[in-house]
């Protein structure tokens, strides 16, 4: 089987792609841009085959698929970061969404028959009131910022695609997922850096903060991959499913836990610079559509995935 990821060497690209190595009678793929770190995928470069592809170029975008046509496509390549989509709001549009009508458009000239799995985010979901958690597929999408704008437009572009031509696609929209590897631009991730700098004593024991009382629903990237696969084995084309634990934690609690897990005596302040211009204030979702699908739950400890990050840090940063 030929498997495809965009975006390979970003965070969940590279786990994915460690998913399938270790599976039987399996290729792996994936596209990255020309200058991309690549950092998470330095230890399995060797193993997969690379493709220069900035998924705005669409002679680029045809011409690797021709070569690869792949069974299946994970399309993970994205501007993902929230906050900087505020900065840069033509460019988080542009990449996401153009990015994604060369795919679907090179494989529908091409006449390829994957199964594309297109990766939403709960941020699409955006505004949501108290009685409205845990949230179902079918609430309605009030997003707050150019980047959750971006994934509604990849959403409904899959949807359409598969009313459209019949492209075997899959709509996921994954709730938070944090784990080794996570960029330190992420709250969970930032956290644990700066408290690994504080005990390494690269920095004064002050951690800075922005909203600590937003409530999002966590998982491990290890587990968000598993859901992926999932979604495409046993998945329905044309259908979107949540992909979440079903359970919220405030930001503040998330934090408490690192701290805990760190030891490390510290003060809390707050940094203005870290709050966005709207927030999203609560995300807890239903998995039970996917779950129903897939059989698919959760199975790592929200600790061991704080513990698995602190650890990260502490090896990258000695």
């Amino acid at each position: 089987m030929k498997v495809l990821i965009t975006g390979i060497s970003g965070f969940v690209g590279s786990h994915l792609a460690e998913y399938f190595l270790v599976q039987k009678n399996c290729e792996v793929f994936g596209t990255i841009k020309w200058r991309s770190m690549r950092d998470n995928i330095v230890h399995i470069e060797k193993q997969i085959k690379l493709f220069e592809c900035d998924i705005n170029d669409a002679f680029a975008m045809k011409m690797m698929l021709a070569e690869v046509r792949p069974d299946y496509i994970f399309h993970l390549a994205a501007q993902s970061y929230v906050p900087f989509s505020w900065r840069a709001p033509q460019e988080t549009i542009s990449t996401n969404v153009i990015g994604e009508v060369n795919l679907f458009e090179s494989v529908r000239e091409l006449k390829l028959d994957s199964k594309i799995q297109i990766a939403g985010s709960s941020e699409e979901y955006g505004l949501v009131y108290p009685e409205e958690t845990p949230i179902k597929e079918t609430n309605p999408l009030r997003p707050l910022s150019p980047y959750a704008v971006s994934k509604v437009a990849q959403d409904f572009l899959g949807y359409q695609y598969f009313k459209s031509y019949g492209l075997k696609i899959v709509r996921t929209r994954a709730f938070n997922h944090t784990g080794p590897r996570r960029g330190d631009v992420f709250v969970t991730s930032n956290f644990a850096k700066q408290l690994v700098e504080i005990e390494k004593g690269m920095r004064r024991p002050v951690i800075y903060v922005g909203n600590l009382n937003a409530v999002r629903d966590f998982l491990d990237v290890r587990d968000v991959v598993r859901a992926y696969v999932l979604a495409l084995e046993k998945g329905e084309p044309g259908e979107v499913y949540n992909i979440a634990s079903g359970k919220g934690i405030k930001i503040k609690e998330l934090l408490d836990r690192l701290i805990e897990l760190s030891g490390v005596d510290l003060k809390v302040e707050a940094d203005p610079a870290r709050l966005r211009p709207s927030d999203v204030e609560l995300l807890i979702g239903s998995p039970e559509k996917f779950q129903k699908a897939t059989g698919w739950k959760p199975e790592i400890p929200f600790d061991k995935t704080l513990k698995d990050l602190l650890d990260f840090w502490r090896e990258k940063l000695k």
